[in-house]
């Protein structure tokens, strides 16, 4: 078997680790009533590119090998950095789901009694969902030895963060206001002590 194909079945592992982490947290959301959202079209926009970068685009790559022309050799010591990678995504998403627990939502939402977390990942940095994002793309990058498709993940983390993050964080200002404030003061958006 070769290490081309050693990570292309390492990313699938790693999509179906993500699915199986979100799924009941996902049903459990449900059932919670949503007190205000923000939900628009740029958001699906969003969301869209996330999915299409991090999902569709790898997932053709990986059930068909195109496009094969921007293929170049895959390195076990690549594999190696993009496993480390999609497991420190894997943990960072699973102790952000643990951590909002009934406050989780994949679109904008204000829950019924939705809370401030600041513990766990929220410790380090206001979104960690967003920082293992950024994780499952990098290693992504190295698991998948094509240059479209592993930047395709980066390109789609990008555009997400980037069109949701100021409304995500103008929403928990509306909220929380002077708490959110200083918790704002005190971590970085997804890296930590960096930004």
């Amino acid at each position: 078997m070769s290490i081309a194909v050693v990570g292309k079945i390492l990313w699938v592992l790693g999509v179906v680790a993500w699915y199986i982490i979100r799924y009941p947290f996902e049903r459990r959301a449900k059932r919670v009533r949503v007190v205000s959202h923000r939900r628009s079209h740029i958001e699906k926009i969003g969301l869209a590119s996330a999915v299409l970068g991090l999902a569709i685009v790898p997932g053709f790559y990986v059930a068909t090998g195109m496009p094969q022309a921007a293929d170049y050799p895959a390195r076990a010591w690549a594999v190696a950095v993009g496993v480390v990678l999609f497991a420190a995504a894997m943990w960072v998403f699973r102790r952000t789901h643990k951590e909002l627990g009934r406050n989780w939502s994949i679109t904008l939402e204000i829950r019924d009694q939705h809370q401030l977390i600041c513990s766990g990942p929220y410790a380090f940095v206001r979104h960690p969902m967003y920082t293992s994002f950024l994780l499952m793309g990098l290693g992504q990058a190295f698991l998948l030895s094509n240059w479209i498709v592993g930047l395709a993940g980066l390109i789609g983390f990008a555009i997400l963060f980037f069109l949701r993050v100021d409304k995500e964080e103008r929403m928990m200002l509306e909220i929380f206001g002077a708490q959110y404030r200083a918790y704002m003061d005190r971590t970085k958006r997804i890296i930590p002590y960096l930004y």
